[in-house]
């Protein structure tokens, strides 16, 4: 029931041409950092795929540039773009959206971080807010997009976004050919789709793990292979606010169920926090909640891996952290 059919499967030359349109907008490649006190601390060797100095602060400019430029060959005439988002997709898809000079309207929840809310209009999207509920998001999007007859970009469930994020993995590969697992925050599950897939067809061997903060009931849902979650969908009572989505989509978590290892790393606020702090003060990286999930698995959870694995690819997604409020091990 959780496996993903071939209709799904995205291909090799998807997740070239997404890194050509990242290209063809003169994208750096993101570095990849060691550390000699983290490798001395879990005993492995970890090699940090550093997201946070991404444009726009996060992994989500390749998914929503990615999207958008496929849109537009598709149809010059999109009138503009619509998605919902707390706000590293939001910035995103604004900042695409400016690329092709099409307006765009982010729909956010409200209470959403106001650094990332000042993002969004500086690349000149309108702000619609709704109530704080994943429903709410989806409805109000929906509704816009059909008003307006723009075009809704969807945070995770959409091929062009999936070939995108999987960028990540076809930079770090080469960065980093010999790396024996990846460790990946999920959300909705864009990102570690398109990183397990890429990685999959590179390696078959390589091993893809998911962390995710306490609620989520991921692991029960892979081992399963089903979807397992309350409806309607809900938020998880999390700090961290790019992954409260508890459940994953209905295109990327069949491929999780494929892919990726039925071990989560089941993560708690505070070692959430706990692990952000150490990259501020030992690694000198700004990165944000999500950044932090796997970066406090194998911090705080080393032993639960294999000892085969000792090269371990960290995704350090983004750096948005919303400096207008105290950092979260203040608060």
């Amino acid at each position: 029931m959780g496996y993903m059919n071939e209709e799904e499967t995205i291909n090799l030359d998807e997740f070239h041409q997404a890194a050509n349109h990242l290209r063809s907008l003169s994208f750096s490649i993101t570095p990849v950092l060691t550390n000699s006190i983290l490798n001395t601390i879990t005993k492995r060797n970890i090699y940090l795929k550093c997201e946070n100095f991404q444009r726009t602060g996060s992994f989500k400019t390749r998914g929503a540039v990615n999207a958008v430029l496929n849109a537009i060959k598709r149809d010059s005439n999109i009138k503009g773009f619509v998605t919902h988002s707390s706000g590293n997709h939001g910035q995103a898809v604004a900042y695409a959206a400016s690329v092709v000079k099409r307006p765009c309207v982010i729909v956010a929840p409200q209470g959403s971080p106001k650094n990332k809310m000042d993002a969004i209009q500086h690349y000149g999207a309108e702000i619609v807010f709704c109530e704080p509920t994943p429903t709410g998001r989806t409805t109000i999007s929906l509704q816009i997009s059909q008003e307006r007859d723009f075009l809704f970009i969807p945070p995770s469930d959409h091929r062009d976004i999936i070939a995108g994020q999987g960028t990540i993995a076809l930079e770090l590969l080469e960065q980093v050919p010999n790396l024996d697992a990846i460790l990946v925050s999920v959300s909705s599950g864009g990102l570690i789709s398109g990183v397990a897939i890429y990685a999959k067809y590179i390696n078959p061997n390589i091993r893809i793990y998911a962390c995710v903060p306490e609620g989520k009931m991921l692991e029960e849902c892979l081992k399963e292979e089903k979807r397992l979650w309350p409806e309607p969908p809900q938020f998880l009572q999390t700090k961290c606010e790019a992954c409260r989505s508890q459940q994953c989509g209905k295109l990327t978590f069949p491929i999780i169920c494929s892919l990726v290892e039925k071990q989560v790393f089941n993560i708690s606020d505070q070692a959430m926090i706990d692990a952000t702090r150490f990259a501020f003060e030992q690694l000198k990286l700004v990165i944000e909640l999500a950044a932090g999930l796997p970066l406090a698995a194998i911090l705080s959870q080393i032993d639960r891996l294999d000892s085969a694995i000792h090269n371990i690819g960290i995704i350090l997604c983004g750096g948005n952290i919303d400096l207008n409020q105290p950092l979260p091990w203040h608060g």
